[in-house]
């Protein structure tokens, strides 16, 4: 029981480790799960290029494929060849004559004339429009043109026709104009046209499915080879130019062991463990570099599912194009994720997992080193067109960016292997600014993804610094003294961090909001006293201590009304750290030598824990210290700032941030100098 107890224990302390591992497998799986099984073949070879391996002989006899181009023009041919397939209606030609027999008999009147002759020369014009047929004319038989050959199945036998000849309503009608014409009683005349137009048929039927399996047919019966190779006869010799007959014997081998391999079952078990084992290899490269190049990002378990979904992201659709569409894989904009991570990220980390994703993607693609190739070079482009990502207009600049070296490169290789521009390819150049429209993608999905796992990006630290937005709105109106602190202190924060380093941008954002708490009580705090009222003069030391204290904790409420994110909040939470109201707590223990509670009179931290909220807390302090010195020299300047952060850390206020010695030391050189600047103190001349 103890022993279970101990395995509980040891999996509850490590579970975010578990956690971490468990990402990167099922990121794992995941991979195998959608990855094409395509047989890969062991050669890369490029068409009019010399062959760079040994001499290939062939390792079993297989037929030669025509080439796609071939083969599609082939069937064009065949189905131009194809002519369209008309039903002749027996039946209702049939009806039809029975119909007007009747008709004539019922509506003829034996005063006019001769009967019998009459029905005979109805019928003889009914028999010659009806069997040389109508045509049903519809949307399709408008596009026929008169000299284009056409079949007509009657009873089963196939004749052959221009359209032309077969009749149309109009000219039936004119052909029974034409024979009735010489009748001299006019209403025998008309009688006999009547009869003869009610009972006319369009007897002649444009049939679609036949001359759709006509047409499969036709092209069914295309030769899909054009030879044969057999074994052990010399394919191609080391050195030897790949031309386009040789490139058609490769292709043809590449297929055919393609498909040799894949009916393999043993085969295709080989290829799952050969994925498996490569993904499993490159993932744990990716989990081993983080976690000693980057612990930072490591130790984050979102900073981990974010980068592992990135890649997914990038690498299933990529996959579906590979099975699907393979010609159409630099449709798939790979660059969007370069520009993502560096959203997120800095540049080491985006190249890093860009190469990564990469290699994986080039696992299954045709030409894996050509894609690699282009696609890491349009990565390396995106990633340094974000370095200065301070607009939203650089994510369409870097689009731009990414067109322009997709057809850079493809002229390039152009160059390279055709030796000249004769094989452009217009649909290649509509591919890559398909690619390139797709990479605008990344800016909601940059939101999008901010969102949902609490991210800052530079973007929005931009909008939040932005002096119009509501809650420092809110401060200046409400808290102007407070207001001219916090920009004091933010130019003073944000010069100390272009210093030692750091993410200028956060810290100078995170000063703004740290004393938004104030805006509750503002007259509390001596810097937005206009006159010589001060509202602590009415109330114990303890409860203006309590007062001063609880500024820390409205602005954290106050930011979370106003949906600030939670690393801005850090800057409220830690910009006092654990130290005391020291003022207060002086004036209470001179009343009250024995009775005072010291944790009365102390913020409630947390201390900062990184370099940005450690600056922070030393800026605010020396600022505020500052205004209230009476003479301001250089002397007693740089007296605050040593005094002021050595008190600090003496008071353990720096033990959790990454903050140095020499980070102290180059912050305390960087206030005086700046305070000595915003006071206009002279610098004293030695004599």
């Amino acid at each position: 029981m103890s022993k279970i107890k101990a395995v509980v224990e040891k999996i509850r302390h490590s579970y975010y480790g578990i956690m971490k591992v468990s990402a990167f497998v099922l990121t794992i799986l995941i991979i195998i799960a959608l990855m094409p099984r395509n047989v890969k073949f062991k050669y890369e070879y490029q068409k009019m290029r010399p062959w760079p391996h040994e001499s290939l002989y062939a390792p079993f006899n297989f037929p030669i494929y025509k080439s796609d181009e071939t083969v599609k023009k082939e069937k064009e041919e065949a189905l131009k060849s194809v002519e369209p397939i008309f039903v002749f209606d027996a039946l209702g030609t049939e009806n039809g004559r029975e119909k007007l027999l009747k008709d004539f008999d019922y509506q003829w009147n034996d005063t006019i004339g001769d009967k019998d002759y009459y029905r005979n020369l109805i019928l003889n014009i009914y028999d010659h429009i009806e069997n040389n047929g109508i045509v049903a004319k519809n949307d399709r038989t408008n596009n026929f043109k008169g000299d284009e050959m056409v079949v007509v199945v009657r009873n089963k036998v196939q004749t052959k026709c221009k359209y032309d000849d077969l009749n149309t309503m109009a000219t039936a009608s004119a052909y029974i104009q034409s024979q009735i014409s010489k009748i001299s009683d006019y209403k025998t005349m008309q009688l006999i046209s009547n009869l003869l137009h009610n009972s006319l048929r369009q007897n002649v039927i444009y049939s679609e499915s036949m001359t759709k399996q006509a047409e499969k047919m036709a092209v069914d019966n295309i030769m899909l080879t054009f030879g044969m190779v057999q074994k052990d006869e010399l394919i191609i010799m080391e050195g030897e130019i790949v031309t386009e007959e040789k490139y058609q014997i490769i292709s043809s081998l590449q297929r055919e062991y393609a498909d040799i391999t894949a009916k393999n079952f043993f085969s295709r078990n080989y290829m799952l463990y050969g994925q498996l084992l490569l993904v499993t290899i490159v993932l744990l490269a990716l989990y081993m570099t983080l976690r000693m190049l980057r612990p930072d990002i490591f130790e984050q378990l979102r900073y981990i599912n974010l980068i592992l979904l990135l890649m997914l992201v990038m690498i299933v659709p990529s996959f579906l194009l590979v099975k699907y569409s393979p010609s159409m894989i630099y449709m798939m904009p790979v660059a969007i994720m370069a520009m993502l991570l560096m959203t997120f990220f800095d540049a080491r980390i985006s190249i890093i997992v860009q190469v990564m994703t990469l290699v994986i993607i080039s696992l299954v693609v045709p030409n894996p080193f050509q894609y690699f190739f282009v696609q890491m070079l349009v990565s390396f482009v995106a990633i340094f067109s974000m370095t200065k990502r301070t607009r939203r207009a650089s994510y369409f600049g870097t689009s731009l960016a990414v067109f322009a070296t997709y057809v850079i490169v493809y002229f390039g290789m152009m160059l390279i292997y055709d030796g000249g521009f004769d094989s452009l390819n217009l649909t290649t150049i509509f591919i890559y600014a398909g690619n390139a429209f797709f990479t605008m993608l990344a800016l909601p999905l940059a939101f999008l993804f901010e969102r949902v796992f609490g991210f800052v990006t530079d973007l929005s630290l931009l909008e939040l610094s932005n002096t119009n937005s509501p809650l420092l709105r809110k401060l200046a109106s409400e808290a102007p003294g407070t207001f001219q602190h916090a920009m004091q202190v933010a130019d003073l924060c944000e010069e100390v961090i272009y210093n030692i380093g750091g993410n200028a941008l956060l810290v100078r954002t995170g000063a703004m909001y740290h004393d938004i708490g104030k805006t509750r009580n503002p007259f509390y705090f001596i810097e937005n006293q206009n006159g010589k009222y001060n509202p602590h003069d009415d109330v114990s030391y303890s409860e203006s201590a309590q007062i001063i204290i609880s500024h820390v904790i409205d602005g954290i409420e106050i930011c979370r009304k106003y949906r600030i994110p939670e690393q801005i909040i850090d800057f409220v939470r830690t910009h006092h750290g654990t130290r005391r109201t020291e003022y207060f707590y002086q004036m209470e223990l001179r009343e009250n030598p024995d009775g005072v509670d010291e944790r009365d009179f102390c913020y409630h931290g947390p201390v900062p824990f990184s370099k940005e909220t450690a600056v922070l807390m030393m800026c605010d302090a020396v600022e505020a210290a500052s205004r209230s010195m009476q003479e301001k020299t250089e002397e007693s300047l740089n007296k605050l700032v040593d005094n002021i952060i050595d008190g600090q850390m003496k008071a353990h206020q720096f033990d959790n941030t990454n903050i140095t010695f020499h980070d102290i030391s180059v912050t305390k050189k960087v206030l005086k100098k700046k305070l000595m600047s915003i006071y206009h103190v002279r610098i004293a001349y030695p004599d």
